[in-house]
């Protein structure tokens, strides 16, 4: 995939038809989705369980995009490659899910997958500094993982803004996870974010049968960041 910085919105299906992905999957794509985000959860590095390598395998044949894999467990390196395998494009892992990020970077790539990185909300940018040169993607939590329809974070506003400098014009995403909306899109595309996870923003007030739902939203979106 060629490297540029138009803004992606990746609807979390977190917040879709836990009975009905596929067609979930389907629906957000033909509505405009750019990437569809997938959170995995263990119960254990964040207070939620979701999708293990087997759902995830199950998703990839409904993804005609790109399939954006956030880990958020720990340990993180004896699973990368079931994710791999299952189907993910990107494999983000945490900085906090283990002692030796670098060779947690060094295994995604290994397995052909492009590599993010991730910060939770109390983990200072400088935590990311010497991983750069191994990422596709660093992903700033402007909530606490674990669960979906939380409030935004504004002090991460100013990490965001310290990550676009840190990268200059290194090929590497900014990706913002957490309480975005049409309200705090505009602030973090400002700030520098240029890949946009929304759950429940997208997904409120649809279904497969109402798609024209999620389309709306997501314009919405979109429209708030361009104006």
């Amino acid at each position: 995939m060629e490297f540029d910085r138009k803004i992606r919105i990746a609807p979390s299906i977190l917040s879709a038809d836990f009975a009905d992905f596929g067609a979930e999957i389907r629906a957000i794509e033909d509505q405009g989705a750019d990437w569809v985000h997938v959170d995995v959860m263990d119960g254990h590095f964040v207070p939620n369980l979701t999708f293990g390598p087997p759902a995830v395998k199950a998703f990839r044949p409904h993804v005609t995009t790109f399939m954006d894999v956030h880990l958020m467990i720990a340990p993180v390196d004896p699973f990368i490659e079931a994710y791999a395998e299952a189907g993910a494009d990107m494999i983000t892992a945490h900085v906090e899910a283990g002692p030796h990020p670098h060779r947690t970077l060094q295994a995604i790539r290994a397995t052909g997958r492009q590599a993010g990185i991730a910060l939770n909300p109390g983990t200072p940018v400088e935590a990311v500094e010497y991983l750069l040169d191994l990422c596709d993607m660093v992903v700033v939590m402007t909530v606490n993982p674990g669960f979906g329809g939380q409030k935004f974070i504004h002090s991460q506003l100013d990490k965001i803004a310290r990550l676009r400098g840190m990268i200059g014009d290194r090929p590497i995403h900014i990706q913002v996870d957490g309480g975005v909306d049409a309200a705090t899109a505009p602030l973090v595309v400002t700030a520098g974010a240029d890949v946009l996870v929304a759950g429940s923003a997208v997904f409120r007030g649809g279904s497969v049968a109402s798609p024209q739902v999620y389309g709306a939203n997501m314009a919405a979106i979109r429209k708030a960041v361009a104006a």
